[in-house]
């Protein structure tokens, strides 16, 4: 059983030392790394600018793990999650194929685009449950220095654009804190919650357990637990309906 959580953050002006350059950033590309949280939603591998009307949505593995965090606007939603990565860039390159591959696989219609860091791609779905349009996923991956991001956009198709660069202006001012842990190639980056976010999540999750006992309920069974990562199409899917 996966649950999701949502909480508001106001909107905050960027200013620091980085922001005439393009990002993604290095932590490591701050003279005082504490600036780095500035107007920054920090998730521990990564600290994400939110958009002024954005708010965020935590998802939880059945172990209570955070899986993904999304930031969610009035256009839709898009995640930003790093992985270990090679020194040497193309990591996203090999990636941005096999995405494009498991799409094509799961009946969606693909394009790739070049974008502002090189290859975006992009699916479009073919069907949807009923009374729901099909939506669109956006891949768009950065390469770092031992590290490579991958932002996920999910909307409708009438707010892919909009959506889009929203994600893009966010990417573009992600600093990603890496570590100096040794890790294999494509492993996630730990994500970790604030800790008045957590907090606020854990309050939550106890309200969710108690609530059916309140009501005289039985707890339904847990359902199989589902990967993080999933197929392309079943990031898609899930994303767009909320499943």
């Amino acid at each position: 059983m996966r649950r999701t959580f949502e909480f508001v953050k106001e909107g905050e002006s960027v200013t620091d030392e980085a922001e005439d350059f393009d990002g993604p950033f290095d932590i490591e590309d701050f003279d005082d790394p504490e600036s780095a949280k500035h107007a920054r939603l920090d998730l521990g591998s990564v600290l994400v600018p939110m958009p002024a009307a954005g708010q965020v949505r935590v998802e939880l593995t059945d172990q209570g793990v955070p899986s993904s965090v999304w930031v969610v606007t009035p256009h839709g939603r898009f995640t930003i999650a790093a992985y270990a990565a090679p020194k040497s860039a193309g990591l996203w390159r090999e990636v941005a194929a096999e995405l494009a591959d498991s799409l094509r696989k799961d009946g969606a219609k693909v394009r790739v685009e070049d974008g502002r860091w090189g290859r975006e791609v992009v699916g479009i779905g073919t069907s949807a449950p009923q009374g729901q349009q099909p939506g669109v996923v956006r891949f768009i991956g950065v390469d770092g220095y031992r590290w490579m991001i991958r932002c996920v956009v999910n909307g409708l198709p009438e707010d892919a654009d909009a959506l889009a660069e929203e994600a893009r202006e966010a990417l573009a001012d992600t600093v990603v804190r890496r570590g100096d842990t040794p890790l294999p190639v494509r492993t996630p980056l730990t994500v970790q919650l604030p800790e008045a976010m957590a907090a606020q999540l854990r309050i939550a999750a106890e309200q969710a357990q108690a609530q059916p006992q309140t009501q005289g309920e039985v707890p339904p069974e847990p359902a199989a637990r589902r990967s993080a990562e999933g197929s392309a199409m079943q990031q898609m899917r899930s994303t767009i309906t909320g499943g």
